[in-house]
């Protein structure tokens, strides 16, 4: 049960800020803390919340390069749920040009996922073919985007009725996986050859397949498990494709590792959101205090893009 409650102000430690939240997203992270599955890492605030944006109120000692009333967006290990919440410097953003302070707080959490596994982990290269599982969700939107715009192509896996919504954003071929096999419909794409990378959500249910799809020297980055924790790993065909599975999450990543990530973001991502070649995908926003509602339209995927929650109507 979510409740909207008085909690104490953060005090920014060395090295942190206090942000003065305007705006918070759902993430499917969110959702797995409420139902308990998912808890907040050592240090991190008990409520949900893993990015924000709005405006510094407070720096700690030794910060530079930041001022107060800054606007800013920001990755976060919880809490932004909340009117305030404190953060290393190294995880804060500026608010790309042309990008609003609250749908701004659609970008951190995406673009760092995106950039560390599809980037980072697969080293997607220009000409490769991408293929995306959950590609009307918030990671989907923003790598179905980043990738087109590196020259890369990209396939998708997503409900029919989210398609056309998806192909403006630049998705090559989309496949419905309630009524396609999405192992034959890459193939088909891709002359037989398969797909350079998987971004996947799915976990356990999709392994196997995953492999199947999987062009030769392909990369698997698995990022979620709404399809389960476990699978069987058929290691002959793995090596048969000369494949590699990589499985990652972000949150716990140690502060030193998600300034760097950061730090790439602001240097590679964050021209091609200003640009206009990158942009947030937002389905809706709505307050804090219905955030209950958000969560049930996050799970399920009701949405495409991100669900964003407002807080300054809260106070």
């Amino acid at each position: 049960m979510l409740s909207w409650d008085e909690v104490p102000d953060p005090v920014p430690q060395p090295g942190e800020v206090v942000v003065d939240v305007a705006a918070t997203a759902v993430n499917r992270a969110d959702l797995l803390q409420r139902q308990g599955f998912y808890p907040p890492p050592p240090g991190a605030p008990p409520y949900p919340g893993l990015e924000c944006s709005g405006r510094v109120a407070e720096l700690g000692r030794d910060v530079t390069g930041w001022r107060v009333s800054d606007e800013v967006c920001a990755l976060l290990s919880g809490g932004g749920y909340a009117t305030r919440v404190a953060v290393p410097a190294g995880q804060l953003l500026p608010i790309p040009a042309s990008v609003s302070l609250v749908d701004a707080t659609a970008l951190p959490e995406v673009a760092c996922t995106v950039w560390s596994n599809v980037y980072g982990i697969a080293a997607l290269r220009p000409g490769e073919a991408l293929l995306v599982h959950g590609a009307g969700s918030g990671i989907g939107t923003f790598a179905i985007q980043l990738a087109r715009a590196t020259g890369a192509r990209v396939l998708g896996t997503a409900r029919a009725a989210k398609h056309d919504a998806l192909r403006a954003l630049g998705a090559d071929v989309l496949i419905d996986y309630s009524t396609e096999d999405f192992v034959a419909a890459s193939r088909e794409a891709t002359d037989g050859r398969g797909v350079d990378v998987v971004l996947d959500i799915i976990g356990g249910a999709y392994l196997a397949r995953n492999i199947e799809a999987l062009a030769p020297g392909g990369r698997i980055v698995i990022i979620g498990l709404q399809g389960g924790r476990k699978a069987e790993l058929n290691l002959g065909a793995l090596m048969g494709k000369r494949g590699t599975v990589s499985a990652t999450t972000l949150r716990a990543r140690l502060v030193e590792e998600k300034a760097a990530i950061v730090r790439a973001v602001r240097d590679h991502v964050w021209p091609l959101i200003e640009s206009g070649d990158v942009r947030p995908v937002i389905d809706r926003t709505l307050p804090i205090t219905d955030a209950a509602e958000a969560h049930r339209i996050v799970d399920a995927s009701e949405h495409i893009g991100k669900v964003l929650l407002t807080v300054t109507a809260a106070e």
